[in-house]
């Protein structure tokens, strides 16, 4: 089957898609903001507006698609507050002329207030009763996020398609490398730590608050991997602000979900994997239109001057010792 190009996705072919389903669109479509994939916000006769997400072609099988969307649904059970797929016609994932998209219920908030000690721990409960469900399984059909696949295979796919300027792609090797064996380093300190099913991307925008608290949205990066890593995009700011927030979301987390203090070694490491991978992301998607009017600055040669210099900094932040210790 012909890869569908994402031009094809015109107004009307989405508010078509969802006729397909038995869905009745008003006409009104507004366009939300996303990259990996195209996401509007779609007017319903006699209804509150949905949300159609049209995933990005060949990026993920089916297997892994309903994967997330079963992984979701467990959380929904256990009254975790997340967004699930709405399931239409006996299916949460439908095709429309080459299109693959699912539907989802809008949902409102505001971004969390992470400087506030108790909007924290309030997170590390819910993101602890996500990870004692992550834990009780694995994913089948969805990758870990490890060295190799957040680390080595990006940097050989950044490398190999010549997306560095040569006349610092010696530097940016060598720099890229002595991170790698830096985030080896990292791992081989914490010892072998257990993986679990994680939201994955858990940064303070996949978070929406309202009085009522948290809800989570977007699994679309969900994979195996550390606890810890849906924990790190929470913190901010110098050293001991971070031992403190970390502790303020441990403080919850562990009410409902055992947290393995070796991860802590793991924070600076996943972060330097996390940088890389984006690079990596972007140049992945550099033939899709959004993206270059999205990120005109990549690609250029101050943009991987800074990479270096970047990757430079997080050598020596992988040398410190973990948060818990002052």
């Amino acid at each position: 089957m012909t890869t569908p190009n994402y031009s094809l996705l015109t107004p009307d072919c989405v508010l078509n898609a969802l006729e397909s389903t038995g869905l009745r669109c008003d006409g009104r479509l507004l366009a939300l903001n996303s990259y990996e994939n195209r996401v509007y916000q779609v007017g319903i006769e006699d209804g509150a507006p949905l949300v159609a997400k049209f995933y990005r072609p060949a990026r993920w099988t089916n297997e892994a698609i309903l994967e997330e969307h079963a992984f979701v649904q467990e959380l929904v059970e256990r009254e975790i507050p997340v967004v699930p797929a709405l399931t239409i016609n006996g299916s949460t994932l439908h095709h429309f002329e080459g299109f693959r998209f699912s539907v989802f219920e809008k949902k409102g908030g505001r971004a969390p207030e992470l400087e506030d000690r108790d909007t924290l721990e309030w997170l590390g409960r819910f993101l602890g009763r996500i990870h004692a469900v992550g834990a009780t399984k694995g994913f089948q059909h969805r990758p870990e996020l490890n060295i190799e696949t957040f680390g080595v295979e990006p940097r050989d796919y950044l490398l190999s398609n010549n997306f560095i300027p040569a006349d610092i792609t010696a530097a940016y090797r060598s720099v890229i490398d002595q991170a790698l064996e830096g985030v080896r380093h990292c791992f081989a300190r914490a010892g072998k730590v257990q993986t679990l099913r994680l939201h994955g991307d858990c940064h303070a925008g996949n978070v929406l608050w309202t009085d009522d608290g948290p809800h989570f949205v977007d699994f679309d990066d969900s994979r195996m991997g550390p606890a810890v890593q849906d924990l790190w995009m929470l913190l901010s700011g110098e050293r001991e602000d971070r031992v403190k927030q970390m502790g303020d979301v441990l403080a919850g987390y562990e009410d409902f979900c055992e947290f393995d203090a070796r991860e802590l070694h793991l924070i600076e490491a996943l972060r330097t994997l996390r940088l890389i991978h984006y690079s990596a992301w972007l140049a992945r998607r550099w033939d899709d239109v959004a993206f270059k009017q999205a990120f005109p600055w990549f690609n250029t040669q101050i943009y991987w001057q800074n990479r270096i210099l970047e990757l430079r900094e997080q050598i020596a932040l992988m040398e410190e010792p973990p948060l818990w210790q002052t």
